[in-house]
């Protein structure tokens, strides 16, 4: 019987990276399938230009989720910083269920709160302000309309862009705001969180109002060192691919 849950996010899967697709590929066919439920908490693409873009290794991609929901895995998803343009065609072809950015489940009895982990960084108000704009339904709609070799040009220069502004910003900036952190978990009164987005895998403990808490951050995919958050009816453990 499928118990186990895992965790991942920030795989960045592109065209370039070979790598990480054939990672994602053994993970999918030899732990995924095993489990009873993934959370992909965002950035599993390093850029989604629609639902309508199968181009190499989009569509491999769709067919290796849907074998793995077939099998009777649930996987959740929560649309990241780099892949927010993701659909409901997408869930349809690959059988995921799509979370809203903030997200609530019942782990081993305790709730935890799931996010991305980019609404937690409060302190880089240009990204914030971009963040509300393309996220707005006038700004999507726009972007989708466009032609898809557009998209897939646009998406480039805007990866390219980012890296450039990324490498201008302190990293505190690019960090959460622990502030941010509490009043987000007091709001959905829960002690628990999991992230990724910061690409600082750690395992934070404080407190909130005198009581325990704690943070986990998942980490980034690289093609030399590859971590899953497992969490068994024992607890968790930070595997290795």
């Amino acid at each position: 019987m499928k118990q186990d849950i895992i965790f991942i996010s920030d795989l960045h899967i592109a065209l370039e990276k070979k790598q990480i697709t054939r990672k994602f590929q053994y993970f999918l066919e030899n732990l995924a399938c095993q489990a009873s439920a993934v959370y992909i908490l965002g950035d599993l693409f390093d850029a989604w230009i629609g639902d309508d873009d199968n181009t190499p290794p989009n569509k491999k991609i769709k067919s290796l989720l849907k074998q793995v929901t077939d099998s009777g895995t649930q996987v959740f998803l929560q649309q990241g910083n780099r892949d927010f343009l993701m659909g409901q065609k997408f869930c349809s072809e690959t059988g995921i269920i799509l979370l809203e950015d903030y997200a609530v489940i019942d782990l081993n009895g305790i709730d935890t709160l799931l996010t991305h982990g980019d609404l937690l960084c409060t302190d880089d108000l240009p990204y914030q302000a971009f963040r509300k704009k393309s996220h707005s339904k006038a700004w999507k709609q726009n972007v989708l309309s466009k032609p898809l070799i557009l998209r897939l040009l646009a998406a480039r220069w805007y990866r390219f862009r980012s890296h450039f502004h990324k490498g201008k910003k302190s990293q505190d900036i690019m960090d959460v705001n622990q502030q941010t952190v509490v009043n987000v978990m007091h709001e959905h009164n829960c002690f628990r969180l999991i992230h990724g987005h910061t690409h600082r895998p750690a395992i934070h403990d404080f407190t909130i109002n005198g009581k325990a808490a704690q943070r986990f951050v998942l980490a980034e995919w690289k093609k030399d060192a590859v971590k899953i958050l497992r969490w068994t009816i024992e607890g968790y453990q930070i595997e290795s691919i």
